[in-house]
């Protein structure tokens, strides 16, 4: 990336030029769960299969989380020391990232392993539910060989977009995703391996991704990989891990959420009763919102794509002091995202039959009454929650880890996890809690709106006192 691509060229050709290889990427990275979720409800383990992947799909998420805290923390210090002309701290955010993604994913690795048992349960396994439970068992365990594989490569996928290859981060991951989705038929219905065919699938795709984006770090166009860079700075470490909290935060939001809902329908699940008069029951109630999740995060898969391929412009002029060229980069991505969040809204609203078709046939009434609700209850206030994404993501673009981290605590902590729970505690029903998230998203939406405006005007109050001791 040449200083004068970032700071002169066309802002509304640069966010073309991060942004859809960005939003390929993220799209192609969610289809990870979303096809294991489609291949297995069409299988014999339906939606027995399905619960069992959304109880294992939080410690996924935890392993992405760590991935997201490192990888884009890494890509935050990089141009933000490109920006300030500090080019060896850019090499070392780089290498120290790299160390980092690899020591934590060998020790989560060896946590899931061991721990199988405790984390299926932790997440919302039940022993008694024996069908559903072993299936999440296996699923797990699979899963935890290709932890390693999975983490680097997206650690990675982030530095390779601020090093000015975003359509060679987009290949690496769309290699992994076609080869996932291509083995989980395969796997699946020709060798009759189920719920541990996809599992299977899943991780292959991961190491041809890992591979993919190993090899560019011997081509990198603005840092290098030496054994200085690799060397482990305690500086260098805090600032990363800082600059990716947010990131993180908002990841593992997703792991406390899933893991509320999963005991919350354990709880209730029985004591709610479908129009029918039949209870909705545990299984019914954990793999529709396990797949609801899934429609969510490819949702918010684009935005946050759009918001990342951002990232290196933002970084870039807030580190070289251009205030003005980060205000128009933040318009226009909000702009963009506040038409994807509303067309999301609409197709939610309009089409919930279609959606849940997608992932299996010969479903009960009350499986697809449920549904329904979750896709347009669940999923109501999606506008709000992808500006609540954007605004996350362009506070840490712009350095501010602390307002990032606090808005992406907002909202699923601070305000969705005691809704949910007190709501349920109230009404005793899987369905009524749906409203929480509706109420978290209005709530932190105008959390984001405060905290952006503040860092935009303390943003310009620093350049004009800069431009006046220059």
């Amino acid at each position: 990336m040449e200083k004068m691509d970032l700071e002169k060229e066309k802002i509304t050709k640069l966010i073309r030029t991060f942004a859809i290889p960005c939003v390929i990427s993220m799209i192609v990275a969610a289809l990870y769960n979303i096809v294991d979720q489609i291949f297995i409800g069409w299988s014999p383990a339906g939606a027995f299969g399905n619960a069992a992947t959304n109880i294992v799909y939080p410690f996924t998420v935890i392993a992405l989380a760590f991935a997201l805290l490192i990888g884009d923390g890494s890509a935050a210090l990089f141009n933000l020391s490109l920006g300030a002309k500090e080019k060896e701290k850019a090499h070392q955010a780089i290498g120290n990232g790299f160390v980092l993604l690899l020591l934590f994913s060998l020790v989560l690795t060896v946590l899931g392993l061991l721990l199988n048992r405790q984390i299926v349960c932790l997440f919302g396994g039940n022993p008694k539910e024996a069908v559903c439970y072993q299936y999440a068992k296996d699923y797990l365990r699979i899963i935890c060989y290709g932890l390693p594989f999975y983490m680097i490569g997206q650690g990675l996928n982030a530095s390779i977009r601020s090093d000015g290859s975003p359509r060679y981060a987009m290949v690496a991951t769309v290699i992994g995703a076609i080869t996932n989705i291509l083995l989980d038929p395969l796997f699946i219905f020709c060798f009759h391996m189920g719920v541990k065919g996809a599992a299977l699938a899943t991780i292959l795709g991961q190491i041809l991704t890992f591979l993919v984006s190993l090899f560019y770090l011997r081509k990198a166009k603005s840092f290098q990989i030496t054994r200085s860079s690799l060397r482990l700075d305690a500086s260098i470490c805090k600032q990363l891990l800082s600059l990716g909290l947010a990131s993180f935060i908002t990841q593992l939001a997703i792991v406390i959420i899933m893991t509320v809902c999963n005991h919350l329908v354990g709880k209730y699940g029985y004591q709610t009763l479908a129009s029918s008069g039949v209870p909705y029951g545990v299984v019914t109630p954990l793999a529709v919102i396990g797949i609801c999740m899934k429609v969510f995060g490819i949702i918010l898969s684009i935005v946050i794509g759009v918001s990342l391929g951002g990232m290196p412009i933002i970084g870039y002029n807030r580190g070289a002091g251009n205030s003005k060229r980060v205000k128009e980069t933040i318009r226009y991505i909000l702009l963009i995202n506040a038409i994807i969040g509303g067309v999301a809204f609409l197709l939610l609203e309009a089409f919930p039959t279609f959606i849940i078709a997608l992932f299996g046939n010969g479903n009960s009434f009350e499986y697809l009454e449920y549904a329904k609700y979750c896709l347009r209850i669940f999923l109501g206030g999606i506008l709000f929650t992808c500006m609540i994404k954007s605004f996350s993501i362009l506070l840490q673009a712009m350095g501010s880890s602390v307002q990032s981290t606090l808005l992406a605590l907002a909202r699923d902590v601070l305000f969705f996890v005691p809704a949910i729970i007190l709501i349920a505690s109230i009404s005793h029903s899987v369905v009524t809690m749906l409203v929480s998230a509706l109420i978290a998203d209005v709530f932190a939406f105008l959390t984001g709106v405060v905290l952006l405006k503040k860092e935009i005007r303390k943003m310009e109050v620093e350049n004009q006192k800069q431009t006046k001791e220059a």
